[in-house]
This record gives structure tokens, C-alpha cells and sequence, in this order.
């Protein structure tokens, strides 16, 4: 499947698009070892304790890429996402630059509410933001585009990361599962 902005693409991005349309999956061969790091984020975000969430992305990824044996991405999380007309910012990557190190910047609050983002969202941004890191790094690709593999890319690392966890969330003293 094809999105409509590929009709749009030259010959040559047509050819990236395919070629990242065919990847489907990243296996995480240290997927259990990055477990706690997710359980961490977790409470960080719950706790609404911006510093920590940042330290937790910043092992995530680090953790990830070191398994997959790509290259390092600085994390960096704000407040609030910015927005515009067009709607909010999510989260946003910068690809190396000369001797700048690719990095990634995620945001811990909604735009208009200032609530801080639910958790399986917010995971989901932090890996979207990975995935474009991986299709230049680890896939050489020289664009990331968003194509129904990128997607599946990201799918298949959420569901590694979420596999075994058990989502508890608490009101008071008690559990709600």
C-alpha cells in the first residue's frame, strides 16, 4: 500500500519509499533488558516528574539502539508541545549535521490542556521519533518517509517493549487494573 504522497515522489524517493515500505519489523534482541526502563517511564510520567521521564527516554533509547548496534541520539523532553494552526507538535527529529549528533526532542504536555500525555501515547512518540533515527542509521536510508512499514516499525517496537508489562494504574491507595 501506498500513501498519496507518493505519486508526488521523483523516481529516486519512489525507490526509498518502496524500500522502507518493505521493512516490517526491528527485532529488539535485548527487548527484556529495556523493560524496566519502560516501567520507569511510566511512573515518571504518572508522577509527572519531567527530569526523570527525560533520563528514562534518554536509557530507552540508549539501551535499544546499543542492541541494534546503532548509532547514540540525544533525548531531549519539554513541557508543553507546541501548536499552530495545523495542530500540535508530537515530537520531532534532527538527523546528524556535521559534527552535531542526531537528536530527538519529545513533549511530556498536551498544547492546549497542559495535561501530560498518556503513557502508551507518549512511548508511541518516543519510538516514532526512533524509528526516523533508525531509517537513517541502521537502514541507510537517505529519507524516512512515513509508509506503511515505518508504522509497522514502529508497531513491532511498542509491542516488544510492552510485552510482559503490566499496566497498573492507581487512584488513592488502590490498584485499578
Amino acid at each position: 500500500m501506498v500513501f498519496s504522497y507518493y505519486n508526488r515522489l521523483n523516481a529516486v524517493q519512489k525507490r526509498v519509499y518502496r524500500k522502507s515500505d518493505e521493512i516490517h519489523a526491528i527485532p529488539l534482541p535485548n527487548a527484556p533488558d529495556l523493560h524496566p526502563f519502560v516501567r520507569d517511564l511510566s511512573s515518571a510520567l504518572e508522577n509527572e516528574n519531567r527530569a526523570l521521564a527525560e533520563q528514562s527516554c534518554q536509557k530507552l533509547a540508549m539501551g535499544m539502539l546499543a542492541g541494534l548496534k546503532a548509532p547514540p541520539v540525544r533525548i531531549a523532553l519539554l513541557a508543553a508541545r507546541p501548536r499552530a494552526s495545523w495542530g500540535e507538535l508530537h515530537g520531532l527529529y534532527v538527523p546528524v549535521q556535521g559534527r552535531t549528533s542526531a537528536a530527538i526532542t519529545v513533549w511530556m504536555r498536551t498544547a492546549k490542556r497542559r495535561q501530560v500525555v498518556a503513557f502508551r501515547s507518549f512511548l508511541r512518540t518516543l519510538l516514532h521519533e526512533i524509528c526516523h533515527h533508525l531509517d537513517y542509521e541502521l537502514f541507510k536510508l537517505s529519507e524516512s518517509y512515513h509508509t506503511e512499514g515505518f508504522y509497522k516499525r514502529e508497531s513491532s517496537l511498542f509491542y516488544q517493549l510492552m510485552s510482559g508489562q503490566r499496566e497498573v494504574r492507581t487512584r488513592g491507595n488502590e490498584e485499578l487494573r
